[in-house]
């Protein structure tokens, strides 16, 4: 057997296995898709492969069967807020670890890294325990808030971003900022300027990364919210479990829910990429 036989054979192997996987992993999807324009007999009742008719009313009827715009607004407001929070910290203290030396600064750094390494349900009990005491100590109401949801979420997405960014911005070379100190510039004038522009990959990949820790949360969004401060994870869960579910609107309803992250993902994965390989190693 040649090499180049054997170069090919392993090509065509290659190909198929590639295509198998992606089969097998877009297979789910193409049901939810599918199920989102079959009449709901057509889902409850028997499996076709093509809908005996095509029909895009449960996407109109979602908004009124599911409290769906109630739901995403919740999400919004709670993915914005930690992706916009988790950014302005991450940068400035990922900024502070790779640019200046301070005393405890490897201690700090160990430590943002150590918390990736417990897993989130272990925070669960104790974060109600702490919200409920601070309310009843201080007045402070965190359970069943946007903010308490916020700052939830900021325990996760803060610790992974700041040791993300510095590790960015320990790539950038410092003598594009000295050459801005020769000009004239001011540190900050030199961070905003020509630091921040350079470090946009990174800084792109961590809101992503924090905006979707928030987006699809299940597990803090089940116990530390209430009816009026329902995300949209929290609001599907319970449409799908009550009786009597009209599982083409449920389907659909996902697919609208997936919209903001496939959009956002296909729209910054230049982004993504660049600022994922360079913030995963530092320089």
């Amino acid at each position: 057997m040649s090499p180049m036989f054997e170069s090919r054979a392993a090509r065509w192997f290659r190909r198929v296995t590639l295509a198998l996987i992606a089969l097998f992993a877009l297979f789910p999807v193409f049901i939810i898709l599918e199920s989102t324009v079959k009449p709901l007999v057509d889902v409850q009742n028997t499996f076709q492969w093509i809908p005996s008719h095509v029909t895009f009313s449960p996407y109109a009827q979602i908004w009124q069967t599911i409290p769906l715009l109630h739901y995403f607004t919740d999400s919004v407001i709670v993915s914005v807020s930690s992706t916009a929070i988790a950014v302005v910290f991450a940068t400035f203290a990922g900024y502070a670890i790779s640019r200046f030396e301070f005393h405890g600064r490897r201690v700090f750094s160990l430590a943002v890294l150590s918390t990736q390494m417990f897993p989130g349900i272990l925070f669960l009990l104790p974060l109600y325990l702490i919200y409920i005491n601070i309310g009843q100590a201080t007045g402070i109401n965190l359970y069943g808030t946007f903010l308490g949801l916020i700052i939830t979420y900021l325990t996760f997405a803060l610790p992974f971003a700041v040791w993300m960014l510095a590790g960015y911005f320990s790539s950038i070379p410092r003598d594009i900022e000295e050459a801005a100190l020769v000009d004239g510039t001011s540190h900050w004038g030199s961070l905003f300027r020509v630091v921040l522009p350079v470090a946009r990959p990174g800084i792109v990949a961590v809101a992503v990364f924090a905006f979707m820790t928030a987006w699809g949360e299940v597990l803090f969004a089940s116990v530390l919210t209430t009816s009026s401060t329902r995300t949209l994870g929290i609001g599907l869960q319970e449409y799908a479990t009550q009786g009597n579910t009209d599982w083409n609107q449920l389907m659909a309803a996902a697919v609208v829910v997936s919209l903001p992250v496939v959009v956002g993902f296909l729209a910054l994965q230049r982004y993504l990429v660049r600022g994922l390989t360079a913030g995963s190693v530092r320089g």
